[in-house]
């Protein structure tokens, strides 16, 4: 019996110790492709008449567009910016989620209220919410990340709330309310240290949806001005040049974005793996 239990605690250390190091690859992965537009100055994604149409090669390897623009740089480029966007978006929307799961655990009321929001905004499809949104606040990056932000919150806010009040419940919260201890108190040493892994989770996994809306709203022709290299602005311009045979200005824009949300999607998974186990 003692064999198998040590057996089992190997097994587990050794799923944890692969899950953190794929965990670790994935974030290695991901930061090389969003951070290398910092280093893609305007020279690299300039026209160049010249070289223009050219299929993928040594030289360019996702080819060039109609005005002679590198493809490569272009991509990376759009890919850091989708980054930016989703990075600020995340956070808002978390900070909302968190706000709101807060404010539910006051009272029934605030509760009901809360409760309330979250289906409203469940009802409302995203890219509707969001494109009206952008448009009201006159469209750029600061609409699009106030639009997605403002558009991600409810599903997060569910599970937050959810799990405020199996913690409310808790003995030794209702120890800590006879004790006197204010609800400030209650919500810095009870509340914020239960809800740190579910919002660090939901906060990666918010990530991914927030890239694929703001491709999407870009996509559309909304939020962002054709001289921004953003990826949904590339596949929409690129539309047009298929019938020509110029593939490489879809596909090559269209993977690395998938692939984007792809190793974000898989990250988040690993961490709920790696916090919770069961």
């Amino acid at each position: 019996m003692k064999n198998q239990f040590l057996s089992i605690d190997f097994d587990n250390t050794n799923y944890k110790r692969r899950v953190f190091w794929k965990i670790i690859g994935l974030v290695c992965l991901f930061l090389l492709v969003a951070l290398s537009g910092f280093w893609i100055g305007e020279e690299q994604i300039e026209a160049n008449m010249v070289e223009k149409n050219l299929s993928p090669s040594l030289e360019h390897p996702f080819g060039t567009d109609w005005l002679g623009r590198d493809m490569f740089f272009r991509t990376l480029s759009g890919l850091h910016l989708s980054w930016k966007v989703g990075l600020f978006a995340a956070v808002i929307s978390t900070a909302i989620a968190l706000t709101l799961s807060l404010l539910s655990s006051i009272n029934k009321f605030f509760d009901s209220l809360v409760t309330m929001l979250i289906d409203l905004f469940l009802s409302i499809p995203h890219l509707v919410a969001l494109i009206l949104i952008a448009f009201v606040l006159g469209g750029g990056v600061k609409g699009i990340v106030i639009g997605i932000a403002f558009t991600h919150w409810p599903s997060l806010t569910r599970v937050l709330r959810a799990e405020i009040l199996q913690i409310k419940s808790a003995e030794y919260v209702h120890v800590s309310r006879k004790l006197g201890k204010s609800r400030m108190w209650i919500i810095r040493h009870h509340y914020l240290p239960q809800l740190a892994s579910q919002l660090f989770v939901g906060f990666i996994l918010l990530f991914p949806h927030a890239i694929l809306h703001e491709s999407a709203i870009t996509f559309l022709g909304f939020g962002l001005s054709p001289e921004q290299p953003a990826i949904g602005i590339i596949l929409s311009e690129a539309m047009k040049y298929l019938t020509m045979g110029m593939w490489w200005l879809v596909v090559f824009p269209g993977l690395s974005l998938i692939g984007m949300v792809v190793i974000f999607d898989a990250l988040g998974n690993n961490l709920r793996k790696l916090l919770n186990p069961n």
